[in-house]
């Protein structure tokens, strides 16, 4: 169903991964979709390993069914975002319904540091986690806003990440993603009585190109820690269109202000929804009892399908992460 047909939407960092995926969820769904990313096409020069570029991410929305239109932009210079948000404003009449806040640029950089404590890294690690991450994020909320309040409506995305609550890849990381959910929180409060909506969410483990490279090498050093079996052994994972399909599913939702201000986790807004990823499966939410027990117990993993889908309450889980940081 065409349920976005006539709605703009504006994902950043969309050459591939999460951003790619939400998308294409959104062209399904007969959104007009902005993309942007630093690389046009496959044979833009570029220092990363891993392929995508907005091209490939066009083709993919159009064959989806939806309108794409790719910008270049690199999202640490202010400048070229604004330039981005004019001309939104001029081909669409000032229509803007839907930012999806998905531009990272600390991947590379957290590859690199890897297994080390913060303070074996240089400073300029923080900077690559946070500025294009969550500062980029500031900054397109506010060109957004800008728009959605001279329309009284909205909805804005920050993706995040359960890495604001426990700890996963390092200081820099999850200093960004609790300040980026705590960004959504406030921006929540200024931006209600314009209607605008403005959520955190938090995806699962999702098979994205960069995180299918780290199992490769994982694999090859047969890991015997809980935090890495989730990704050396692709537990539970996500596919990169299961978000896509559930902000489609949250921008046509008529009361969606009333989840203004909180974390949703992508897996129970499928559930709710009834939407499975592009594999056809349903995972399970990272604070189900159907994820967390099979990790701390490995002989249930095999038997996953027969534990209660049950939520567990955030009191515990932050009880947890306080006790076992690196679960």
């Amino acid at each position: 169903m065409k349920y976005l047909e006539g709605k703009v939407a504006l994902v950043t960092g969309a050459t591939r991964g999460i951003g790619k995926g939400i998308a294409i969820g959104l062209g399904e769904a007969g959104a007009t979709v902005y993309i942007t990313g630093r690389r046009l096409d496959s044979n833009s020069a570029s220092s990363e390993n891993v392929g995508g570029s907005l091209s490939e991410t066009q083709s993919a929305v159009t064959q989806a069914g939806g309108l794409c239109i790719p910008v270049q932009v690199d999202h640490s210079d202010d400048e070229q975002v604004r330039i981005l948000f004019e001309r939104i404003q001029d081909e669409q009449h000032g229509q803007l319904d839907l930012l999806v806040n998905n531009a990272y640029g600390g991947v590379q950089a957290l590859t690199a540091a890897q297994g080390k404590p913060f303070w074996e890294s240089e400073p300029r690690l923080w900077d690559a986690c946070n500025n294009v991450g969550l500062r980029s994020h500031y900054v397109a909320s506010i060109f957004a806003a800008r728009m959605m309040s001279q329309q009284q409506r909205g909805l804005i995305c920050n993706i995040s990440s359960w890495g604001g609550l426990s700890y996963i890849f390092g200081v820099a990381y999850g200093a960004g993603k609790a300040a980026c959910d705590r960004l959504t929180a406030d921006m929540a409060v200024e931006l209600k009585p314009d209607n605008i909506t403005v959520i955190s969410l938090w995806p699962g483990i999702v098979g994205t190109e960069h995180i299918s490279r780290l199992a490769s090498e994982m694999e090859e050093q047969n890991p015997t820690d809980q935090q890495n079996f989730v990704i050396s052994e692709r537990y539970n994972w996500e596919t990169p269109l299961l978000t896509g399909r559930a902000i489609a599913k949250l921008a046509s939702e008529p009361n969606v202000i009333r989840r203004t201000g909180r974390v949703q986790i992508v897996a129970e807004l499928a559930k709710q929804y009834r939407l499975v990823d592009q594999d056809g499966n349903l995972p399970a939410s990272l604070r189900s009892l159907r994820f967390l027990l099979p990790l701390a117990v490995p002989a249930l993993r095999k038997y996953s399908w027969l534990i209660p889908d049950l939520k567990v309450p955030w009191s515990l889980i932050l009880l947890s992460t306080l006790q076992s940081p690196k679960i």
